[in-house]
């Protein structure tokens, strides 16, 4: 349980020291520091649960296993490339004045406070715990998207703050409800709302209030999903925050947000023994896939169009898990994985050419392959790798998550089939223009950190080909415990 324990600590004692030295010219090869050396303790916490099985501290607030575990070093994962990203990247935020020393330091100190609050939400064997991580991480976001204090950032912060507080607080109320069905069962009401006291207890809980306490969970954490109609934050924080929350928004606090969501799934499925929950998850997601995809055609602002297509992939996911079966499952896993990478490296990308055209607007934003050729091949194969071009990751979860539905629902193929062409569409009649068009006059050269994109891809590329063995168990355990049984 060490690792574990550092897991959280380290993120949390961060916090705290860059609140203090994040204004210093170095205090981004902290911030490095930091986040590698949690990625080194949740690979060794990912190889004690491989080799032990699922963990549970002695005071029962904290609990590992196959699910859970491959999220905390995606997390940490994505949180070490972006900090490498974000380090010359925010220091030219503040070459160029638009940030301060002292708005340095609450950034810094709030990227810490922000993994800190999904390592919480993602090992915490407590729902009323997780509810009040995702709080945690709300509060820190909001922070981060009113960064640079202009009208537009402040008006996306509060509206970001409005949408997703009151989605949290019918979480908070689904919460409540699962608490009083579980007190009638559970003999120690103080274990009520544990996990793993939870999933052994599924079969006697009360279904209608279960029901009931499903439905607000969806919606609110739905919000944090960017579920339609629930999603209207997200391109506006997208748009008007530092790109490396982007790349942690849509990398992270969107896969934690739907992991609870699956969590609380799992529960109703034991207590109903029907697919209801599926059905709800499967609309929404099958609604916000197609959606977001129409919406791709008619942004002007390149962080919005890819917030939008986050929008669709998390849909997408959505859909997957509500199917179910152990196929559509392992599929929604990969896909989460394969996401989180490919857009975190989206993000960097992106967020290296706004600082070469000295905008977001796409209309500006050109000829970056003739200009600055790292970042031009880099947003076009990021692109390329999130459309679903083989061999890529994304292709293949897509393959696998299209391959369950015709078994399943044959029907819903051909909006899936629609809704991919629609997105493919949106994302390169833009693409185009920006990767190969003719350039500006006055477009500046900036340093640009290209290595967190390349690994990324590199990975994402890897699991299109083949998925090493290590990686295919610990899904096909993760898929066991969600779907009861095992894919392959």
């Amino acid at each position: 349980m060490i690792a574990l324990w550092l897991v959280l600590l380290i993120p949390m004692a961060g916090m705290l020291l860059q609140a203090f030295i994040g204004h210093h010219r170095h205090a981004g090869w902290a911030s490095v520091a930091l986040t590698g050396t949690t990625l080194v303790c949740s690979l060794w916490l990912a190889l004690t649960v491989l080799e032990h099985g699922p963990l549970l501290s002695e005071s029962k607030l904290l609990y590992i296993d196959a699910f859970n575990v491959y999220l905390v070093v995606l997390t940490a994962f994505v949180g070490l490339t972006t900090a490498i990203f974000s380090r010359p990247y925010m220091q030219h935020e503040v070459v160029v004045r638009k940030l301060s020393r002292g708005r340095m330091r609450l950034y810094r100190s709030m990227y810490q406070g922000f993994m800190f609050t999904m390592f919480a939400a993602l090992t915490t064997n407590n729902i009323g715990i997780l509810w009040v991580a995702m709080e945690g991480a709300t509060l820190a976001t909001v922070l981060l998207v009113s960064l640079y204090r202009t009208p537009e950032a402040v008006e996306a912060a509060w509206k970001y703050f409005i949408l997703c507080g009151v989605g949290i607080a019918q979480a908070l109320f689904g919460t409540v409800l699962l608490f009083f069905a579980a007190e009638r069962v559970i003999p120690n009401r103080d274990d009520a709302l544990l996990w793993n006291v939870l999933y052994g207890s599924a079969g006697q809980l009360e279904p209608t209030v279960l029901t009931l306490s499903f439905v607000f969970l969806l919606v609110g954490y739905g919000t944090k999903v960017g579920l339609v109609p629930l999603h209207n934050w997200l391109p506006d924080a997208h748009s008007e925050g530092p790109t490396p929350m982007s790349a942690i928004l849509s990398g992270l606090l969107l896969n934690v947000a739907l992991y609870a969501l699956v969590r609380v799934k799992m529960l109703v499925d034991g207590s109903l023994h029907s697919d209801l929950a599926g059905h709800l998850m499967m609309g929404f997601g099958l609604l916000s896939f197609v959606v977001a995809g129409l919406f791709l055609h008619r942004q002007r602002d390149i962080k919005r169009m890819y917030s939008y297509s986050s929008i669709e992939h998390m849909g997408l996911m959505t859909f997957a898990f509500g199917i179910g079966g152990p196929l559509a499952t392992f599929g929604a896993l990969l896909h989460m994985t394969v996401h989180s990478l490919t857009k975190s490296a989206i993000f960097i990308t992106v967020g290296h050419a706004a600082q070469i055209a000295g905008t977001q607007s796409i209309e500006k934003i050109r000829g970056l392959i003739r200009t600055q050729p790292a970042v031009g091949w880099g947003l076009l194969i990021g692109t390329l790798a999130i459309a679903g071009f083989p061999p890529f990751g994304v292709f293949t979860s897509e393959f696998l998550v299209l391959s369950a539905t015709m078994k399943a629902w044959p029907w819903l193929t051909v909006p899936l089939l629609v809704g991919l062409v629609v997105a493919f569409a949106g994302l390169f009649r833009h693409l185009h223009p920006m990767v190969y068009g003719d350039p500006p006059e006055g477009q500046v050269a900036v340093t640009a950190n290209m290595l967190p994109v390349m690994v990324q891809l590199a990975l994402v590329l890897w699991l299109g080909i083949a998925i090493p063995v290590f990686l295919s168990k610990w899904f096909e355990q993760a898929t066991v415990l969600i779907a009861g049984s095992s894919p392959l």
